[in-house]
């Protein structure tokens, strides 16, 4: 793989991986695109990594805090932080399905007819749940996430190892469903992204292992460039989301699914 290559690729993951459209499908598309062969195992986790990076000094100080009050989680005679409490039982509980259901991904979810029907299908429902879920903006997250909506959100995190259905746009779904406004499902899920990536960099180590050498220069390119793309996305997301909703997100779907049934269908 070439170095324009590798840039392509991390700028497909960095922007992808935030905005509600499928990492997972752009990347599974590519290689068909550019007619390349798969990057591998180990482009793929420097990728991943990039992005990791991206939340975690985009959100360093949330991170922080959250930091200190896991660890105040242990000390009874402290008060617990909801907050907390709800991004461990949806990442378990997130960790619990994909342990379930990740073999009906890899046997047929990776097909560019079921990418296409997971964008046009999660697309839709993104946008119908945003317009029919009024924001309750006058709430703060910490009383508004409640253990049925971390339950769910969890969940239906999983879901997104099928190519298509796009993380980040299925968690902030469930929130809006759950009355969480734009952002406090935009931030949780972000927050929520990182036990995933690391788990998902912790479980593909045994298969990095066995591959054959790899770039190094090609996956220091990958974690570079999605890391500063990631970046990039994040703000952007987070900035504008409430002013612009899901409605432009939902029609680049429904375009890019039309085009793959018309031009990888067959």
């Amino acid at each position: 793989m070439d170095y324009l290559s590798a840039i392509i690729y991390g700028v497909i993951q960095g922007v992808t991986e935030f905005l509600p459209v499928s990492s997972s499908g752009h990347l599974a598309l590519l290689p068909q695109v550019l007619e390349i062969t798969d990057p591998g195992v180990a482009f793929d986790l420097s990728m991943h990594i990039g992005t990791a990076l991206a939340v975690m000094i985009y959100f360093k100080r949330d991170l922080g805090k959250l930091f200190l009050d896991f660890f105040s989680l242990f000390n009874l005679k402290k008060k617990r932080n909801p907050y907390v409490v709800n991004l461990l039982f949806a990442t378990i509980i997130s960790f619990i399905a994909i342990l379930f259901i990740k073999k009906y991904a890899s046997d047929f979810g990776r097909s560019p007819q079921m990418i296409a029907i997971n964008l046009m299908v999660f697309g839709f429902l993104m946008w119908g749940v945003d317009r029919v879920c009024n924001q309750n903006s006058d709430q703060k997250i910490d009383q508004m996430m409640l253990w049925k909506a971390s339950f769910f959100i969890g969940l239906m995190q999983a879901l997104a190892i099928f190519p298509g259905v796009s993380r980040s746009g299925i968690t902030i779904t469930t929130g809006r469903f759950f009355t969480l406004t734009r952002e406090q499902s935009s931030r949780f899920s972000f927050l929520l992204s990182l036990p995933v990536i690391w788990g998902g960099f912790i479980f593909k180590l045994p298969e990095l292992m066995e591959a054959p050498a790899f770039d190094f220069i090609n996956c220091l390119i990958g974690t570079g460039v999605s890391f500063f793309t990631g970046m990039l996305a994040i703000h952007f997301f987070i900035s504008t989301i409430n002013k612009i909703g899901f409605g432009g997100f939902t029609i680049y779907r429904i375009l890019l699914a039309l085009m793959i049934l018309l031009t990888l269908g067959n």
